[in-house]
């Protein structure tokens, strides 16, 4: 049976500056992606476009390119890229530049069309609603929007055999389904491979978290050095392994590979994208040999008519202040420096936080106690007027003389920042015209987009925050982390927090005992909305999506951690009442 082999060298803007080569060089791979896009980053790229005509691609790609073009070409591996951001044909003509300098046989395409900004202003306040919260959008105009395309434009490279494909803001998945779709021929109304497919894409797309990075076992992990990246065999059944390059340091297991598929997603059985909603609940997982994880019976349902549109808008302004305090009874003394800072400051900001970080910033009312020596103070503002924002900057300072002993600035005055807010919303396929583009002919060709109109699965059965808490009245107090794993991450202003069980006795115990209710009570001060919790039987694991708590998410955000990725640390901090047969013996 065919097999092809697809490689993920970067999981943000700010990964690794040299996987791309260590990746390419070390060969055995057919593709190579690499993902540098979130919600926030095109909204940066849209700002540095407006300012200078020719930018708007992430630029740190050129350097990675440079680096690994050669071996690229050499070891005949193809790669694919969002990198192209707000401005794909810019970047796609620098790198035929440069494969035309250095004599390389290197065919590049870009792939455009997610840019809607000029869409938005024909569409109706009904239709650019927020589709997370319903709300209406009554802000001037969008700074930046950009819908979530899928396959199509990436397949129409591959036909015109690319070998080097820059696309601005696909979905993240669609930089490996693409190839896995273009190779086995797959129809594209066989969605139980699309779903397959779309679900190996989820376990790379976020480098090396699936081969050992933010595992909660990270004690397992021997190797830091030389940090491998994923790899993913494709069968042409749909039938996948995880893996990375031997040689390489970091870890793939069972509970990596589990970790990362209940990264980020709502619904396990509809896990959205515009060429498929894939279903997790059949998974099964299983040690093929060291490094190397099977898995096999994902599902698919056709995908819905609309793009997701990510949009942003200017928001106002904000700044960070942060002090120092340290010496004896320090959480004390920053709590008084916090309550004679904003007494003198006597402003009434839009929106104002203040943080204690070694104390409570990220976890908040799940701290039980504290003994440092020393706090860092975070103060943070948020307004839509300027000059209320500066006059907080310009008196973060006057505290180092005027206030209890032992405290330093961090950082000097802080800086004023423009505040850009992501906005949601749906927009019909059929809004969208796609093409690519050839820098070497300067020639233009549309792409044609799979529509369905098949209905959406219903919403897998989950359990709300009206579910009452029982109390487990046996066994001794232990930490979560005794009988599961968790990771969290942010999904707008919600956070998710994937959670599995190290056993079955385990599963059934969570199963009982961590509901919405309890998750509520710890994170009290944090989500400030609904809890819904998702069962996944199949990989003895659930999903938590709490609602309302990342303060606005993204750049909105008065937080240290604005994209929820503590969470998952402070559950499984948390003790329970646990039996003793449920813990497992090591």
């Amino acid at each position: 049976m065919r097999k092809i082999r697809i490689g993920n060298s970067s999981g943000f803007w700010g990964d690794a500056p040299d996987a791309l080569y260590r990746m390419a060089s070390a060969g055995d791979l057919d593709y190579l992606t690499c993902d540098y896009l979130a919600e926030v980053s095109m909204s940066v790229l849209r700002k540095q476009q407006q300012k200078n005509p020719t930018l708007g691609f992430v630029k740190d790609f050129m350097n990675h390119f440079e680096q690994a073009a050669s071996e690229l070409q050499s070891n005949g591996i193809k790669l694919i890229t969002n990198a192209g951001g707000n401005n794909p044909r810019a970047l796609a003509s620098e790198v035929y530049r440069y494969v035309l300098s250095q004599r390389l046989d290197l065919k590049v395409v870009a792939v455009e069309g997610d840019n809607v900004l000029g869409l938005t202003r024909n569409l109706s306040q009904e239709e650019l609603s927020n589709f997370e919260t319903g709300e209406s959008f009554s802000e001037n105009e969008f700074q930046s929007a950009n819908a979530y395309i899928g396959v199509a434009g990436l397949l129409k490279a591959l036909e015109l055999e690319a070998d080097i494909i820059i696309a601005g803001r696909v979905t993240d998945s669609a930089l490996a389904l693409a190839p896995m779709i273009h190779e086995f021929q797959w129809s594209l109304d066989d969605y139980d491979k699309l779903g397959s497919g779309m679900i190996a894409a989820h376990c790379i797309e976020c480098g090396a978290q699936v081969t050992g990075g933010n595992f909660t076992d990270w004690q397992k992990v021997t190797n830091w050095n030389n940090m491998g990246f994923p790899i993913i065999e494709m069968k042409e059944d749909g039938v996948f392994y995880v893996t990375k390059h031997e040689n390489t340091g970091g870890l793939v297991s069972v509970d990596t590979v589990k970790e990362q598929l209940v990264y980020e997603i709502a619904d396990p059985a509809r896990y959205y994208s515009p060429d498929v909603i894939s279903d997790l609940t059949s998974l099964t997982i299983s040690l093929e040999s060291e490094n190397r994880v099977k898995v096999e019976g994902g599902k698919g349902h056709p995908s819905t008519p609309f793009y997701k549109v990510s949009a942003s808008y200017a928001d106002g302004f904000k700044a960070v202040g942060e002090l120092i305090i340290s010496g004896a009874d320090a959480l004390k003394k920053a709590q008084l420096f916090q309550e004679i800072f904003w007494d003198r400051l006597a402003i009434d900001f839009l929106r104002t936080n203040t943080e204690f970080v070694g104390y409570n910033s990220c976890h908040g009312s799940l701290v039980e106690n504290n003994t440092a020596n020393e706090v860092l103070l975070k103060l943070y503002v948020h307004d839509l007027d300027k000059n209320k924002v500066e006059s907080f900057s310009q008196s973060v300072a006057s505290l180092i003389l005027s206030g209890p002993q032992g405290v330093a600035v961090i950082g000097g005055r802080p800086r004023v920042q423009e505040v850009i807010s992501y906005w949601p919303f749906l927009i019909n396929k059929n809004e969208l015209e796609l093409n690519v583009y050839d820098p070497s002919f300067g020639r233009e060709n549309l792409v044609s987009v799979f529509r369905s109109n098949a209905a959406v699965p219903a919403e897998s059965n989950f359990i709300d925050l009206s579910t009452k808490q029982v109390a487990c009245e046996q066994g001794e107090p232990v930490s979560l982390s005794e009988i599961c794993l968790a990771r969290s991450g942010d999904k707008g202003n919600s956070v998710n927090i994937g959670v599995v069980a190290r056993s079955d006795e385990a599963y059934n115990y969570l199963k009982k005992y961590l509901t919405p209710g309890l998750l509520k009570e710890w994170f009290e001060t944090k989500a400030l909305g609904n809890i819904k919790r998702y069962e996944i039987k199949g990989l003895k694991a659930f999903n938590f999506i709490l609602e309302q708590a990342l303060d606005g998410g993204g750049t909105k955000a008065l937080r240290i951690d604005a994209q929820g990725k503590t969470f998952a640390a402070a559950l499984l901090n948390q003790k329970l009442r646990i039996p003793q047969g449920v813990v497992p013996k090591f």
